[in-house]
């Protein structure tokens, strides 16, 4: 890539562990920056759609993800760049703990990502049943790997103005700046769910009353001109364009993409490679909408939590009958995880689209992880043989699993998905930012279906 632009100011928050509470910190250094004037963006290292969408709220910037394993390490910088263009500060909420990253080895962790974008860390600390231990804590992670270079510590679920005395004495001999202390508050704390947070799509004013707490705690505990010193020595980095599906040469498609409550787990740049393959992006909310948009070429349904909505999406009798027909008659689909869910005869019982023959269950099971997967048939985004690179994260099981993928881990492999001409229905989340070539196939049998079908089909 050609270096076009410089990333500018950028830190990356970073825990000692997962559920250290990074995800509140850095959403409220995003919200109490905001509100100070900075203009900052957001990111988040690895897969996950749902942090993001807590970033999207706090900076009123789209969500953006920061994925080593899935996009490669050379995209890295411009996937910053992207995340930051505009913005006055870019925050990266890192993933799990520090250096924790694939089961493969792969650089992915958020001290990789660190080093990749060569950004000072901020360390959050779950300072809730310690004292001078945190010295060693914090020791260990300053000295275990000095390419990171660890800018300040953010000590969190402190119990009292005495507890922050000691933590802060306890600390002074590393000379590593303490940049702010959030007291432990109940009111400050994300509900969860078993597949992490809540979306802000669900409980949007709920979630924006909490915010709005968060913004003022961090901007009185935490010392937000020390925050932006600190990204400010970040040195001025080169980065280039991420890759995109080059323009195209046909006409422009219309491409319906599940959303709403039961399906917020699509990509922002799943969106940006559709619209540069010549695709309008068409949102629908499969809850509240009896048909699919209005001369549509395609569809996409990404994941979410249909399992919490089954019995809604369950009694939207017209839009199943209307995307059992469409689909059957040739429309291009591609659906994951949850929209896979969707698209199964039943999910826990309760009656789903029928497009696939398989029924979906919720299970008591977590699947999680890196997969490579190579199709074993052709598909809406491209033939046998084509390989992708995703992650499985859910709690359900789909009967029969399908074979139109072989997913490959270090831990061994299996069949996945469903697959036709114009259908690829799987587990796996996609993410095109170092990759768009199956968003551009997808697009490309979007257009050929719709010059071969002489039309749109308006759905009457």
């Amino acid at each position: 890539m050609t270096a076009t632009a410089a990333l500018g100011p950028r830190l990356v928050v970073a825990g000692t562990h997962s559920g250290v509470g990074k995800t509140t910190v850095a959403t409220g250094l995003l919200a109490a920056l905001r509100r100070a004037g900075h203009r900052p963006a957001g990111a988040k290292v690895g897969p996950d759609f749902i942090d993001p969408g807590y970033h999207a709220l706090a900076c009123g910037r789209p969500p953006r993800n920061l994925d080593a394993w899935l996009c490669g390490a050379d995209v890295i910088p411009a996937l910053a760049g992207r995340a930051a263009a505009g913005a006055g500060v870019l925050v990266v909420e890192g993933v799990m703990g520090l250096f924790d990253g694939s089961a493969d080895g792969t650089p992915s962790s958020t001290a990789d990502v660190a080093r990749m974008l060569d950004a000072p860390v901020v360390l959050v600390v779950d300072a809730g049943a310690m004292s001078a231990s945190v010295a060693a804590l914090v020791h260990g992670f300053a000295s275990y790997d000095p390419s990171v270079r660890l800018g300040g510590v953010v000590l969190n679920r402190v119990g009292s103005a005495a507890h922050e005395v000691q933590l802060r004495e306890a600390l002074a001999p590393l000379r590593l700046p303490v940049l702010g202390a959030l007291r432990h508050d109940d009111r400050l704390e994300w509900r969860d769910r078993h597949l992490g947070l809540v979306p802000v799509a669900e409980r949007p004013a709920v979630v924006g009353e909490a915010l709005d707490r968060l913004a003022v705690a961090v901007a009185e505990q935490v010392d937000l001109d020390a925050v932006r010193r600190l990204a400010d020595r970040a040195p001025r980095l080169p980065v280039g364009d991420p890759p995109l599906p080059d323009p195209a040469s046909g006409p422009p498609v219309r491409v319906a993409v599940a959303a709403g409550a039961a399906f917020t787990f699509t990509y922002t740049d799943t969106l940006d490679a559709l619209r540069a393959a010549g695709a309008e992006v068409v949102p629908f909310d499969p809850l509240r909408e009896e048909a699919l948009p209005e001369a549509v070429d395609g569809l996409i349904a990404g994941g979410g939590f249909p399992e919490v909505y089954a019995a809604e999406l369950a009694a939207n009798g017209p839009l199943l009958d209307d995307v059992r027909r469409r689909v059957a008659a040739g429309l291009p689909t591609w659906a994951e995880c949850g929209g896979l869910l969707w698209l199964c005869r039943t999910l826990d019982g309760k009656p789903m689209a029928s497009v696939v023959p398989a029924d979906g269950v919720m299970t008591g099971r977590l699947t999680l992880g890196y997969r490579e997967a190579t199709a074993t048939a052709g598909s809406a985004i491209g033939p046998a043989g084509t390989v992708l690179r995703g992650h499985e994260f859910h709690y359900s099981t789909v009967e029969p699993a399908g074979d139109a993928l072989v997913f490959r881990s270090r831990f061994g492999e299996r069949a996945d998905g469903f697959a036709g001409p114009t259908l690829l229905a799987t587990y796996l989340h996609h993410h095109p930012g170092g990759d768009p070539s199956a968003v551009a196939r997808f697009v490309d049998t979007c257009r050929r279906e719709r010059a071969g079908s002489g039309g749109r089909d308006d759905g009457g």
